[in-house]
């Protein structure tokens, strides 16, 4: 995948693979499947982490290549979010949410469901994944937000329940204050390849982050070869249109 995105002529790579979780309950369903236990989800990580760095410095005389992990947002993952980065001191780190109510809701249908009903509806859905990433935020100050709007992934009615009084002040409070802190905005093209005409974040939250400032970055989120590079000249043109600088920040690790 690096020497993809080397041949495609990119000026540098970030790398990003999701952490462990916290417990076996949180296992995504191909690691349930394969009857995977936690320490061998830990294990793979570090020879993750340890390859990346390899790959790394092999790669360095042909692209700049940064490694870093995406976060969870479940019980106890904050936590050991934290440790990962103490132990590993990866470049950068991804901010995202993909558990609201410790259910994995963006799996399937089924699964997106029980955590709206485990909400207590979609609105509550909504608030509850904004609230829940702001805590992240806070919690871990994260280089790249990833997938800002995740929360939509099996809504068709997402544009009128982003518009919600309740759900829109808490996108402008997460917006607002990952533009205080620097943050940088992941566009996200795998929306694209989901069911949506639009990357994940919407155009409408896109539209306000350039308002406030916020950098933003463009991402395939490619779990496989194939991903790589997909829709990334179509989100450009989009980035262009709605006024961003398309001069992408490379993500750092934080401190404060």
């Amino acid at each position: 995948m690096i020497a993809a995105y080397a041949s495609a002529g990119c000026a540098w790579v970030g790398i990003s693979e999701h952490m462990p979780p916290a417990a076996e309950a949180f296992r995504y369903p191909e690691e349930a499947a394969a009857n995977l236990p936690l320490s061998t989800l830990k294990e793979r990580f570090a020879r993750y982490m340890a390859e990346a760095r390899r790959l790394q410095e092999d790669w360095a005389p042909r692209i700049p290549v940064l490694v870093g992990f995406e976060t969870e947002t479940h019980s106890g993952a904050l936590t050991l979010a934290q440790d990962l980065i103490d132990t590993h001191q990866p470049d950068y780190i991804v901010g995202s949410v993909h558990h609201v109510a410790d259910i994995g809701f963006d799996t399937d249908p089924t699964n997106y469901q029980a955590a709206v009903t485990a909400c207590g509806g979609i609105e509550a859905f909504y608030c509850r994944y904004f609230d829940d990433q702001w805590e992240m935020f806070q919690a871990l100050n994260p280089a790249v937000i990833g997938h800002f709007d995740l929360a939509r992934r099996f809504d068709p009615d997402y544009t009128r329940h982003l518009a919600l009084p309740t759900v829109m002040d808490r996108i402008e409070r997460n917006l607002a204050g990952m533009a205080a802190a620097g943050a940088i905005l992941d566009i996200n093209t795998a929306a694209l390849d989901k069911g949506f005409s639009e990357p994940y974040p919407t155009a409408a939250i896109l539209s306000r982050a350039a308002a406030l400032g916020l950098r933003v970055l463009p991402g395939d989120d490619s779990h496989c070869l194939a991903h790589v590079g997909r829709h990334m000249a179509a989100t450009l043109d989009r980035l262009a249109t709605l006024g961003f600088a398309l001069e992408w920040p490379i993500p750092r690790i934080k401190t404060a």
